[in-house]
């Protein structure tokens, strides 16, 4: 039977959080977190972490997804009513065109939309052999004029996030939504809090989410600072390598907890890789190697203050950075039991081991 709670995952999931933009996904947060602990702390950015405090004088943790997903800032608003956008992190034009989105107005209405796409009958040969680059594209929202668009109150700067219901697909065993990349480390991090309010701990326990992570890990170096933490884990979800035209990719969905060896943003130490895979296999929880050229918040914390050890953890996601992505029920239990494995052994003779090698 699951331990997984799939029903705040689609809550999560659903809950729009654009960078810099997070307040609706951080009052969702502060809600599940207030019933674990009444000791939560928040930094001047948005992020915000519940507190579990051990049974020793151990190691202090910080364990964080990010809140945020990609998503859009609308730049323009035309005569006849279009929106014109610009990207909030990592988009490839192509998957763009004709996906339904929804336009968050300031007082958090949702209004639907979709990016338009000229069909096949109106397109020379050279316009349906070349990519669209995303300053060519508009969002149809159904207003015939600018002023239907500012009445119905939308404004420049507001934000737009993808639009894919919370599904689970034929067989049971995946789940496709938006915003894996990251609902599932917060999600993720909820699940420890609750397990820690039951379960005994040698170290103290900063567990929530951060900032503006998919424009440039921003959120985590603020985190840091404030929490001042001895090991860092950053949850997250990254790119799945097991579909069809991949032929490089590291990782699969149902293949395990994934431990990042190399990415551009940190190489994870030795002590700390050693750490991973010590615990991983006497817990006997599957697990799979991964590298990767894009980061995580890891790569922000590890260069905070003396230097903190720190260690990017999670699952592999298909089709991450785009409207819908697919995961497995299975890597989100073994990742909830990884992570609660490598709480319960980080103790200060475990962290001063990790520093030595």
């Amino acid at each position: 039977m699951s331990t997984i709670n799939w029903e705040r995952y689609e809550v999560l999931t659903q809950t729009p959080g654009a960078p810099g933009f997070e307040r609706a996904m951080r009052k969702v947060m502060r809600t599940y977190i207030s019933e674990v602990t009444e000791e939560i702390v928040q930094d001047r950015l948005g992020g915000i972490y519940g507190v579990k405090r051990g049974t020793e004088e151990g190691p202090k943790i910080l364990f964080a997804g990010h809140m945020d997903e990609v998503a859009f800032m609308i730049t323009r608003i035309t005569a006849d009513g279009f929106l014109k956008f610009q990207p909030l992190g990592g988009w490839w034009s192509q998957v763009l065109l004709a996906q339904r989105v929804d336009v968050i107005t300031r007082d958090g209405k949702r209004i639907p939309g979709v990016i338009g796409s000229v069909p096949p009958h109106l397109l020379s040969d050279e316009r349906r052999n070349k990519v669209v680059d995303v300053n060519q594209m508009f969002i149809d929202i159904g207003a015939t004029s600018e002023e239907d668009v500012k009445e119905w109150g939308i404004r420049l700067g507001d934000v737009v996030v993808p639009h894919c219901p919370f599904v689970e697909m034929e067989g049971g065993k995946r789940v496709m939504s938006k915003a894996w990349d990251n609902r599932f480390g917060c999600g993720l991090v909820l699940e420890v809090l609750e397990e820690l309010a039951r379960t005994d701990h040698p170290n103290t326990v900063y567990a929530g989410a951060t900032v503006q992570e998919e424009v440039g890990l921003r959120g985590a170096g603020v985190a840091a600072e404030m929490i001042q933490p001895d090991v860092f884990l950053a949850v997250d979800s990254g790119p799945a390598g097991d579909t069809p035209g991949v032929s490089d990719g590291f990782g699969k969905i149902g293949g395990g907890v994934v431990i990042r060896i190399y990415d551009r943003s940190m190489i994870t130490s030795p002590g700390m890789r050693d750490f991973l895979l010590d615990t991983a296999e006497s817990e006997q929880i599957p697990y799979q190697f991964f590298v990767s050229q894009g980061g995580t918040d890891a790569g922000r914390v590890h260069q905070s203050g003396i230097g903190i050890p720190s260690a990017a953890i999670g699952i592999c996601a298909r089709y991450i950075h785009s409207h819908a992505s697919i995961v497995d029920k299975e890597d989100v239990e073994a990742a909830k039991a990884f992570a609660l494995a490598l709480i319960k052994r980080l103790d200060q003779t475990t962290f001063k081991t990790i520093l030595d090698r």
